[in-house]
This record gives C-alpha cells, structure tokens and sequence, in this order.
C-alpha cells in the first residue's frame, strides 16, 4: 500500500468528498431542526406550560386554566394581521396582544416601552424604518368591522353578478317573505339567513410607543411581529364577526406557574378540569411537536439532501472499483509469484480487501474533519449575516453525524473493492501476465448481464411511457411515480450494460473528430484496450451529468410551460387597478390616480403604459340582468401590449370583446347582439348614457371583465373613470427585476394599486424555479467533480500502465508534446462522451418527467435548457483537458530508457 500510496490518492479523495457531503448533510439537517424548534419554542418565552386542545380552547375553558390552583398567570396565544399606514407608506403586519406576564413576552424592547393602554403600538424595528416612524409617531391601523344594514355592493339593483350567485335583493318577488312571515323583528333576519350587513375597512389612530427585536426569531417565519393592547385587539376582534357567527378559539394558552408550584400538579390539574382532547406540554414538548406536524414527522431536507449524498458515494464507488481494478491488474505478476510461493486465493483477496478498509477509514475520516470544518465555516459566515434567525455560533458534533459517514465511507470503499479482489484470485499463477478482460458476450457472465440490461432498459422505457400517459390523462402524482420509477429501472440499466457499448462509442466518436493524425488515433485505440476502466470513467461522469442535465430540462420545460399558461391567464404582461379585487362589476369604480401611470412609465424596463376606463354594465341573458364589470381600452394601443394578438381581434366601436371563459358561463356565442346598460352603482344609483347594443367578440381574453372602446363605455355611462392601466415590459424574461422595482415605485401611492399580470406571476415562478434548480445542481456538483476526479484518476493509472509503451513511443520518435497530447485528447474524448450521453439521457428523463408532472396544468412546452447543456460541455472538455496534465507532464518526463528499464 505504500508503493501505491499515489496511485490511492485519487480513490481516496472521491471518497474524501463523499463522506465531507454526507458529514455536512447530516450536520446541516441537525442545525435545521434545531433552529425550527428553537425559533417556534422562542414564541413561548419563559412559559412553564402551553396548553392545547384540538377543538381550540375558548373563553370559558382560559378561565378554567387561569383558575386553577398554581397558575399564575395564563395568555392565549394570538396572532392577527392588519394593515398600517403611514403617510403614504403602507404595509400588512402581524400583531399580538401585550404580555400579561414578563415570562410570556418572547421579543425584547429597543426603544421606548411595550403598549400600556388603548391607542398605543410598539413595532419591529424594521417596520418602523420602513414605514418612517420614530417613537411618539401616529400610525393608522385599518381593521375591518361588521356594520349592520350595510348595503351590498350590487343591492337595489335586482341583478346577478357575473359570480353567478345572486345579490341580496335579486330574487324573485314571489320568494320573498312578507315583513311579518318569519323575521323575529325590524331588521332581524329570518332563521337560515345571513343577517343583513356587511364589513367596512375603519382606521384607528395609534401612537408608536416602543420598537422591538425579536433576537431568538420567535415571530421570523410571519416577517416579525407588533405588540397592542390586549384590550385594543380583544374589542378589535369582537368587531370582526358578525351576529351569530362563532368567536374563534384559541389553539394554545401560555401558562406562567406561582413560585414553588409543582408542575406536574398543575399540568394534571389543567388536563382534568379542561377534559376532552386537551394536552399540557411543556414549551419545549410542544415546540418539538409542533416542529414534528410542520414535517410530517420527518426530517424532510435530511432525507433530500440525503439522496444527492447517496448519488455523489455511487460515483465515488465508480472511482474507487475503477482504481483497484487498475492496481490489482498492475501487480498481477506480484500476486502470481505469491501464489506460487504458497499464498492461497483467501490471503490475496483479503489483502485487497483489507487495502480497501484501510483506505476506507483513513479517507472517510478526512472527510468527516472536513465535512465539519465546512460547517463550521458556514456558520461563521452566516453569523456576520444578518438572516433573521438565530443560528448556533459552533457545530455540535453528534455521533450519528460522524458514526454514519465513518461506516458508509469504509463499507461503500470495501464494497467497490469486492470485484477486484475476486479479480486477484481468479487467474492460475502462470497465467496471470496481462489485465483482466471486459465481459463479452460468449461469457456467461457477459450474457447475464447483457440480459439484466435489456429487461431494465426495456421495462424502464415502458414505465417512462406509462407515466406520461397518466399524467396527461390527469394523474399526476401516479405518472411522476411511474416516470421516477422507469427512469430510475432504465438509467441503471443503461449504467449496467455500458461496459458493452460506451467504450466502441468513446473510440467511434475519436475516429470521426480526430482525422488520421498518428496520435488521435492511438488516443482513440487506448480507449478500448481496456473497456472496463473506460467504461467505469465515463459511466461516473454519466451520472453527474444526466442528473444535472435532466433537473435543467425539467426545470426549463416547467417554465416555459407556466408561461404559456400565464398567458393565457392574463391578456399582458402587468395590470395596475385599483378594482382588481372585483372583476365581476360588484363595487364602485375608484379612479387611478394620474401620476400612478406616469411613476410606472419611468420604472426601468417598462416599454409602455395604456390606461383603462371601467365601470359596472348589465346584460339582458335569458331575461334576466347579470352585472359584469365593462373596461374601456384604445384597440390600437391595446393590440400592441397583449401577449395574444387574438384576444382584442375585431375591437373597434361597436363591437364587445367577450372572454372565452364568461361566454362559456353565460352561453354567449361571437356575432351575439349584447346590449350593455350602465349598472346603478352605492354612489350612483342613477347613472347617465345611454344603453348600447354591441356585437359580441369570443376572444382568448384573460379575466372576467368585457371590454370595448373607450367612446363607446362613455357613451353608456357618462364619467367613466380610469381605473387601470396595462403595462408592457421591454422584456417579459426580466419580470423578476421589473416588477419588483415596479411594486416599489408605486408604494407611495395614496391609494393601493393591485398589481396583476402574468409578468407578477412569472417574477414569483421564476425566482421559485430559479432558487430550486440552483440547489439541486449545487448538490449534483459534487458528484459531477469526484467523476472529474475519477478521469484524471484513469489517465494517471493508465500513464503508470502503459509505462513502457510510451518509452517505445517515445523510442520510435513519438515526441514529448505529442504524448501529452495523445492523453489529452483521451481524456477529452472520455469526458465528452460522457458528457454527450448524460445530456441526450437527461433532456429525454427532463421531458417524460416535466409531461407527466404538468400536463395536468394543460399544453407541456417541453423545452431544452442550451446554455446549460453548453456549459455542462465545456466544463467536461475543458476539465477532460486539465485531467491530462498532470499524467501527461508525469509520462513526458520519463526518459525512454529509464521508462524501457522498469520490471
């Protein structure tokens, strides 16, 4: 082992690396879900008990807990969200009661002091910043109250909106109840109705009192949390329900015990006087188990990161068995003159194997220390980070974390290692002067494995077609499992039956790039002189490369197919209204403000702004009024921002654009006579123009609203105001930059805009997609570089091998350069075969998994990710190149004679 110790060297990096992943994976998976648990545990503070109960515990059962003898104090646990404003600044912020006990309270005061009375807030620090407050400042809070006898949004007009369900008075007369049938009195509703009323946004004014930190990230994962009154929010709340609708219950109370009361007392206590499915835990109890539901019970980002582990220790068993393999063939005759001495086919297998175990151990525990020191560099990292959670300072070492990669490093080295040491054994003392063969297909083992091969690669396909078929009969989740499962069956197959086929392609292909130069063609011929170990090189660059290749195609493909669907969806790129809320004509109509369209003109990267006049339009449809909202846009300018040139077709005076989804609804066929009539709105209950009669267009308009030409909205309703307006990006593919810069000019505004469109959603898909991908070919890199490692691993194995050859070569006028680039050229064909092959696997896994994923959502654009698949080749060429330096610089500077003179 010592003379070979360079030749282990690279073995034992792939499963340096290896074990390192593994390490830092379980260590990773350790610090999650302690920082989960800490973080939920953190929103209990200092409780000594948090009760539960499924049903949720209402007011009488918290007097219960605060009644009970050792209890000291008890708060249940609410989290509400409101709207603040300030200026023009505004934004959604989640709230809770103030502490009625110090050991409740789970955030900590910057400045100023927690609310003490009605009418006073304290705020994360963040959001005080963001909204321009300072300690003293008014904020407005906008809640919603139950007003009774509100009118709704469509009553007096007896007409259906376009929801299809009718409005409070768009009933027949004959269904109506006299006044004195069944109303218990004036302004009661009869028993089974709703009560009469709606919710009115009312704004409360506060005073900033005190900003807060939340150092433990108690409230991190809902953006922080402020602090009001109890009183304020418990009257807040009772104002949110209406008349005979249920309060809500509390899922758990936080209990602060007496000094000197025995906690297990109380905790019985509190179970029995609460009965049902009532629970007492411990903070920490509850915060495990609220961890566990948030999971499922499982360790889900362990289990996944797991997977991309298991993937890089197979491509490290490839480097591993490729390395032995070479080693065992090298000291052939060695082993021979032991045979031959008196040692027994037992001695030099387990001689290999304990070669393997040795290199196992020491190797895997390299890996460990680094996997650890990764960690911890990470975490040092972060720490300067500002991620708003708190992280631990150092690693916790478990011994799971470095038990398990200690015994799958060894066990995975001493497995690679089995073949090869059977190797050593098999061949008669006399006999073993040359390097084991490749199984062929006149050995039974070659034909046994050929036939494995076909059945995997067969079955496999048929599942791959299977899943695709599911999946676009609406199966999805059973054609992902059938497509998983073929590809998964086929894919090994393909891996064990490459020993026959990817050597002939790897020399094939050398022969056609590299003409009839002397030394391509002796780099194309070193490839088959021994199957196996090209076979085993570029099969462990396979793997990396078809997984990477396959997660961009499927990644590719499932954007460009929500992008069709979003267009589909929505008729441009971004929508600014004020009355994207209620696309069926329900509300009255507020105008946009004139500087909204001219702050998003100036917004980068924005091409065009056209603005939309609306207001609410009823239709005569079998004799009865249904209420749609009409919007009124130039057909010229119209057509040049729609991503569906159809979809305002035919727009001009006179005519109705009607989208395909409200005339299947309503039966409304093209060439239909509508007439639109202005709607009787809460502000205006007799509105002036004139009743049109149009022709209606069924076009592949998104949304619910109609629309027509501006003149003629003015024509049927006087005053029409703008309402929205339509956005056109310069470039749709750059929403996730726009828009957000979009979203934030418009922030100012007095009034909220809605901002809509499939460029909003495309920002959202893309970053989601993006960040996932990201992840996954971070992960599948490590395998892709212990392959790498594994072709350089060859060339310095096959440098050593082919010792002598090269000193003939060299003898007969083969010069320097041309040795070193006859092993270049070898490792660039090894690599970019591997390379070709992984991305033709995993475009076509991309695809079948992608059809039978999504066409559940419709049409599957399938796609193919070319600056990926580009890249994923220059990167195997150029690191196939880089591989042969060294061996080609070790080969180059050995004399002919010295190399001729070795044994």
């Amino acid at each position: 082992m010592r003379r070979s110790i360079g030749r282990l060297s690279a073995a034992g990096i792939a499963i340096l690396i290896g074990t390192a992943f593994l390490t830092a994976t379980l260590l990773a998976g350790n610090i999650i879900n302690r920082v989960t648990t800490d973080s939920i545990a953190a929103q209990f503070a200092d409780s000594d008990l948090v009760v539960s109960n499924g049903p949720g515990i209402d007011a009488a059962g918290l007097e219960d807990i605060r009644g009970t003898e050792g209890v000291e104090a008890a708060d249940p646990q609410v989290l509400r969200a409101f709207e603040l404003v300030s200026g023009g600044k505004r934004t959604y912020q989640v709230v809770v009661p103030a502490a009625s006990d110090p050991r409740f309270e789970a955030q900590e005061l910057v400045e100023g002091a927690m609310p003490a009375r009605s009418g006073e807030i304290a705020l994360p620090s963040d959001v005080a910043e963001r909204l321009g407050l300072g300690l003293g400042d008014p904020v407005t809070v906008v809640r919603s109250v139950w007003t009774p006898g509100a009118e709704d949004a469509a009553a007096g007009t007896g007409t259906t909106t376009d929801e299809g369900a009718p409005s409070e008075e768009a009933v027949a007369p004959e269904e109506t109840a006299p006044a004195d049938a069944t109303a218990d009195g004036p302004g009661e509703s009869a028993p089974g109705e709703s009560p009469a009323g709606s919710f009115v946004d009312t704004n409360e004014k506060l005073t900033l009192v005190g900003t807060l930190d939340d150092p433990m990230g108690a409230y991190a994962q809902v953006g922080g949390a402020g602090v009001l009154s109890t009183d304020d929010l418990t009257t807040w709340e009772a104002d949110s329900y209406a008349p005979g609708e249920d309060t809500a219950a509390y899922n758990a109370v936080l209990v602060a015990l007496a000094p000197g009361a025995d906690l297990e007392a109380a905790r019985s206590s509190i179970t029995s006087s609460l009965g049902g499915d009532a629970k007492v835990w411990t903070s920490a109890e509850y915060a495990k188990e609220q961890a566990a539901q948030m999971t499922g019970g499982e360790d889900v980002f362990t289990y996944v990161i797991l997977t991309f582990a298991a993937i890089a220790l197979l491509v490290a068993a490839l480097v591993i068995a490729n390395t032995f393999q070479v080693l065992v063939a090298q000291r052939t005759r060695t082993l021979a003159l032991l045979r031959c001495v008196g040692a027994d086919r037992k001695q030099l297998s387990r001689s290999v194997l304990l070669e393997a175990v040795i290199l196992g151990l020491v190797a895997s525990v390299a890996g460990i220390l680094f996997g650890i020191g990764l960690v911890q560099l990470a975490l040092t990292v972060a720490g300067t980070m500002d991620l708003g959670i708190p992280l631990p300072s150092v690693v916790q070492v478990t011994a799971v974390a470095v038990l398990v990669p200690l015994l799958v490093g060894t066990v995975v080295t001493l497995v690679a290692s089995f073949s090869p040491a059977r190797a050593a054994t098999r061949v008669a003392p006399l006999a073993a002067l040359r390097p084991s063969d490749a199984p062929t297909l006149t050995s039974g083992a070659g034909r046994v494995r050929l036939a494995i091969s076909s059945i995997l690669v067969v079955g496999g396909a048929g599942l791959l077609v299977l899943g695709v078929l599911l999946g676009q009969q609406g199966s999805a989740q059973a054609g992902l499992l059938a497509a998983t499962a073929g590809g998964a069956a086929s894919f090994v197959g393909v891996l064990v039956g490459a020993i026959f086929w990817l050597p002939k392609v790897v020399s094939l292909v050398g022969k056609v790039l590299t003409g009839s130069g002397s030394t391509a063609k002796l780099a194309a011929a070193n490839t088959l002189r021994n199957p196996r170990r090209t076979a085993a090189t570029s099969t462990a660059l396979l793997i990396g490369v078809t997984l990477v290749a396959m997660m961009s195609t499927g990644a590719v493909s499932a954007r460009m197919s929500m992008n069709d669907e979003l267009d589909g969806r929505y008729p441009v790129d971004v929508s600014l209204a004020t009355d994207g809320y209620d696309e069926f004509g329900g509300n009255q109509p507020v105008a946009l403000p004139q500087s909204t369209i001219g702050t998003a003109e100036k917004v980068d990267g924005v091409e065009s702004v056209v603005p939309l006049t609306a207001t609410s339009v009823t239709v005569d449809l079998d004799g009865s009024d249904i209420t749609f909202l009409a919007r009124g846009v130039d057909p010229e300018a119209a057509g040049t921002l729609v991503r569906d040139k159809e979809a305002v077709e035919g727009l001009a005076p006179g005519t109705v654009v009607v989208p395909a989804g409200v005339a299947k609804d309503w039966g409304i066929s093209s060439g239909d006579q509508l007439v639109l009539t202005a709607a009787p709105l809460p502000d205006d209950a007799d509105p002036q123009g004139t009743p049109a009669t149009l022709e209606a267009l069924v076009t592949p308009m998104g949304g619910r609203a109609l629309l027509v030409t501006p003149q003629t909205l003015e024509g049927v309703a006087t005053g029409t105001p703008v309402t929205s307006a339509w956005v056109g990006l310069a470039d749709v593919n750059d929403a996730a930059s726009v828009v957000p810069a979009l979203q934030d000019a418009l922030a100012e505004s007095d009034l909220p805009i809605d901002v809509t469109g499939a460029a909003v959603e495309r920002a959202m898909y893309q970053k989601v997609v993006d960040t996932i991908l990201g992840v996954i070919v971070g992960l599948l890199a490590v395998a892709v570089v212990i392959a790498l490692i594994g072709v350089a691993n060859t060339l310095s194995l096959s440098v050593i091998e082919r010792r002598r050859e090269s000193a003939t070569l060299r003898a007969i006028g083969l010069s320097r350069s041309q040795l070193r680039w006859m092993l270049a050229i070898e490792g660039m064909l090894i690599a970019g075969v591997g390379a070709v092959l992984g991305i033709l696997l995993g475009i076509l896994y991309g695809w079948a998994g992608a059809s039978a994923a999504l066409a559940v959502m419709g049409d599957v654009t399938l796609a193919v990710p070319w600056r990926d698949v580009a890249l994923v080749m220059v990167v195997a060429l150029v690191a196939g190149l880089l591989a042969s330096v060294i061996p080609g610089r070790s080969a180059a500077r050995t004399s002919p004679v010295e190399a001729l003179a070795v044994d």
